[in-house]
């Protein structure tokens, strides 16, 4: 795999990044995580030059160190993003030294993630297994929350749904059968390091393999955070991911994802956007993030403006629990819509966090009021150390049975089952149909009641058996189904 081209090694948050160019590499990278530009930016110009550079295979004669110090926007454009009073509150607790305009500034959010035992119980009353877990970690899916989004959660109680999302436990370390560490066989669909080519018209790219905040259920846990082997992520690689598709004229949709793809600094992710676009076959292009739920700020109204310049885009945003709608991810959803880009929201069903109809209906519906469509519910994936998430898929089925017809359509997610070593996704649905009566489809409402559909060249539903388990008998004289009791005419 490529180098490096740009290293930036972390230091404390009153001093500016350093640079380090490499002989041959590209990608960035803060501490022990790939960034792909988070903190630092490079122009526009510098990323194509340094990929023409990479395609002559020619290197460059010297290595080079310069003195870092990222562009400025004005003051007034972080004031003017809105700071609830909660997060005021933290900030004048736990960084009495920080002004709302570094609160506001996305990469001072990077630069202060809490990634350590002994800062995170400062903030957090932390459990005995908390504590342990957070300082067995090590490796892939290190600990990294942004101090807005640990602004949420409540620093007594373990059991609140965000901290339990973010903060390990010991069950993060337990194994059973059936988990894996790659669920969905991403990596026996590759096509090119980090481009999965699962579905003939789409591809997944993997932009970077860094998150400002990780969730411990992550389905790539095997790669966030990653700082060496196979998932390095750098120029080349999304030059080659970028001439597979070029090469493949069937390639019709491209899903930007990660790690985070809005982790990408503004000018990378123009480099990338644009090379994408310049591919003449490519229709769509989607980003999957959770961006503007755990670091809103992110979303300014440049990056906003920049986006929109490359329509037909779509954005999947990753939303779990009604917690995360405040002010201001709301408005960074806000930013997202006015610029014309079609929102929609992945939820993951979690145990004890968001399985139960009344949390999810009010997530859904906080979501449509903020212009985002819920679009898919996915049962989640049986990565390696996730059991304590899981639900049985009965729950999921149950939930999407008590929303359809208690609440708009337009708040009804999918119900999907990413079905494990690369099966795709899988949509599930509560089974409506009851069976035959002669001529008529026999069909149960939201309210249990029982309907008769004219459907005479059907054969849907003849199942014999089946319609005994529903409670019909069959007159074989007349030919016949007819309900025991309770069928509404």
């Amino acid at each position: 795999m490529p180098r490096d081209i740009l290293v930036v090694q972390d230091k404390p948050p009153s001093v500016l990044a350093t640079e380090s160019l490499s002989a041959q590499t590209g990608g960035i990278r803060t501490g022990q995580d790939n960034i792909g530009g988070g903190v630092a930016e490079k122009s526009l110009s510098d990323f194509i030059a340094e990929v023409k550079q990479l395609s002559t295979g020619v290197p460059p004669q010297r290595e080079q160190t310069i003195n870092y110090s990222p562009k400025k926007e004005k003051q007034a454009a972080y004031h003017r993003f809105p700071t609830s009073e909660r997060s005021k509150e933290f900030l004048r607790t736990f960084y009495p030294q920080a002004t709302i305009h570094d609160w506001n500034d996305w990469k001072w959010q990077v630069r202060n993630r809490v990634r350590r035992v002994e800062v995170l119980e400062q903030m957090l009353d932390l459990t005995m297994d908390e504590r342990k877990a957070v300082e067995k970690r090590t490796g892939n899916l290190p600990i990294a929350i942004t101090p807005y989004y640990l602004s949420l959660f409540d620093p007594r109680n373990p059991q609140q749904p965000l901290r339990m999302t973010h903060i390990p436990v010991g069950d993060e370390f337990i194994r059973i059968k059936g988990e894996d560490p790659d669920p969905l066989g991403e990596d026996h669909d590759t096509a090119t390091p980090g481009l999965v080519h699962r579905y003939p018209d789409r591809v997944l790219f993997l932009t970077t393999g860094f998150c400002s905040t990780y969730c411990r259920y992550c389905t790539r846990s095997r790669m966030v955070g990653e700082t060496n082997g196979e998932y390095s992520f750098s120029i080349d690689q999304w030059e080659k991911a970028a001439q597979y598709i070029e090469a493949h004229p069937e390639i019709r949709d491209c899903l930007l994802s990660g790690g985070d793809p809005l982790s990408i600094g503004d000018d990378k992710l123009e480099w990338l956007l644009n090379r994408l676009r310049s591919i003449k076959h490519l229709e769509f292009i989607r980003i999957g993030t959770k961006i503007p739920v755990v670091m809103p700020q992110r979303i300014t109204k440049k990056l906003a403006s920049m986006l929109k310049k490359y329509h037909p885009l779509w954005m999947s945003i990753h939303f779990t629990h009604p917690d995360e709608l405040t002010p201001e991810s709301i408005e960074a959803c806000a930013r997202l819509a006015d610029a014309g880009i079609p929102l929609g929201s992945q939820t993951v069903l979690l145990r004890g966090i968001n399985d139960d109809v009344s949390t999810l209906k009010s997530l859904f519906h906080g979501l449509l009021r903020a212009r985002v469509k819920p679009y898919y519910l996915y049962q989640c994936d049986p990565v390696s150390g996730s059991a304590h998430f899981r639900t049985p898929v009965e729950k999921g089925l149950e939930i999407m049975k008590q929303l359809r017809g208690h609440t708009t359509g337009y708040a009804i997610p999918t119900f999907v089952v990413d079905a494990p070593g690369g099966g795709g996704k899988i949509p599930l649905l509560p089974d409506y149909i009851l069976g035959r009566a002669g001529d008529d489809l026999l069909l149960t409402n939201f309210e249990g009641g029982t309907y008769r559909y004219p459907d005479p060249q059907g054969v849907i539903g003849t199942s014999q058996s089946a319609m005994r388990d529903q409670g019909f008998s069959y007159d074989p004289e007349k030919g016949l189904y007819s309900p025991n009791v309770g069928e509404k005419a």
